[in-house]
């Protein structure tokens, strides 16, 4: 079975890009069935650099790209935020309607999609945080794991449902962030506020920076095993909750084992 995907993302960033292209790479190489039927973003051509440059990859592999751009529409409507939003995503559902994708795929995609999308498309969103750890972008969380000091985190796919970032898991991987190499690390911020981390490091802090990078690498193997297990059957969406084959209810997919046995492949 190839099943098709719709792939909602801004593109602005370096993050996006390579995950769109490591997805579409396996795709290419037919280690997940499926196909990529067109890419939604919320940015049109010439508005954003990054974006642009996203755009180049998906023009590259002829892929269909649906534009929108959220910036005009929020400047050109009159009414609350949350009108704006259900209207934005009306109008972003009449763009993909042709389409009938099996699975839409929020990778990078900088917007909340509303409760009326979400009960339309089987959206999956890629989260930078454990089912019970912190919701926001990855800045955020990652700061919310420094303050918390947190021992461990991870990232999850979950169904995009009306809360945000707490819908039903799909799939998730877990890593330490405790140990003898995190020891130096955690030591420097001893006795620190979050805001005072803020104020002297930014966002170069070394313990910000470890974590961002043991997620970052992880997160497009998360995201291409997930993508390949529900093409494969081994996880089961229906009325908007996960199964696994036999069809019992379960909490998602845990792919440290797999995760980590195809970057030691892939680094060597």
């Amino acid at each position: 079975m190839t099943i098709s995907i719709g792939w909602f993302s801004t593109g602005r960033g370096p993050g996006s890009r390579g995950l769109f292209e490591f997805v579409q790479q396996r795709i290419i190489r037919r280690e997940i069935p499926a196909q990529i039927k067109f890419v939604f973003s919320n940015r049109d051509p010439a508005e954003d650099e990054g974006s642009d440059l996203f755009f180049d990859l998906v023009r590259r592999d002829k892929i269909p790209i649906v534009t929108a751009s959220s910036n005009y529409f929020r400047r050109k409507f009159e009414g609350d935020s949350s009108t704006r939003r259900i209207e934005y995503d009306r109008r972003a559902m009449t763009l993909i309607e042709k389409y009938k994708p099996d699975i839409c795929i929020l990778a990078g995609y900088m917007l909340i999609v509303g409760p009326e999308m979400c009960r339309r498309y089987t959206m999956l969103n890629l989260h930078p945080a454990l089912p019970t750890g912190p919701v926001g972008t990855w800045q955020e969380t990652i700061w919310q794991l420094i303050e918390a000091k947190s021992l461990e985190t991870g990232a999850m796919v979950h169904l995009a449902l009306e809360e945000v970032d707490r819908g039903p898991v799909v799939s998730y991987f877990t890593i330490p962030l405790s140990g003898k190499s995190y020891d130096k690390d955690w030591d420097q911020v001893m006795g620190l506020s979050v805001q005072q981390l803020k104020d002297i490091y930014g966002e170069n802090l070394p313990l910000f920076q470890r974590i961002r990078q043991q997620e970052y690498q992880r997160e497009p193997y998360l995201l291409a095993e997930t993508i390949r297990a529900v093409a494969l059957g081994q996880v089961v969406i229906k009325n908007f909750n996960v199964f696994d084959y036999k069809g019992h209810p379960w909490k998602g997919l845990h792919l440290n084992e797999r995760i980590e046995a195809q970057l030691k492949s892939d680094e060597g």
